[in-house]
């Protein structure tokens, strides 16, 4: 916690999933270049745009981990990249962090934040 924020606020990263490299047939018709968003807790795509849900989901798990600050020799620090889980399309996909957003816990929690009770 900074000593600007308060004790029920927390900090994300806003992320970018971008397709960084397609090493096959990629059969969902994406190119390099294509983006997701991921801003709190709601993920957006440009006008116009989709993305092949096979590829999104091999990246979801590692997402929220991302967004956050980590311990600088986490692996979740260094590595950046995910792989598509169809072997025949080869495509290679980076997070990247982006801004920080500052959220508050009863913004995004149906539990109600109380200070003395999530000490311990």
């Amino acid at each position: 916690m900074t000593h600007d924020q308060r004790p029920d606020e927390f900090d994300l990263y806003d992320l970018r999933l971008m397709v960084e490299r397609i090493d096959g047939h990629c059969t969902c018709n994406m190119h390099v270049g294509d983006c997701v968003y991921l801003r709190g807790g709601k993920f957006s795509l440009p006008d116009g745009a989709d993305f092949c849900l096979y590829a999104f989901q091999a990246a979801i798990p590692l997402l929220p981990a991302k967004q956050r600050q980590n311990h600088p020799a986490d692996w979740m620090e260094t590595d950046s990249r995910v792989i598509c889980p169809d072997p025949a399309c080869g495509l290679i996909m980076r997070i990247d962090r982006l801004e920080k957003r500052r959220l508050r816990h009863d913004d995004v929690s149906p539990i109600r934040w109380q200070d003395d009770k999530m000490t311990g």
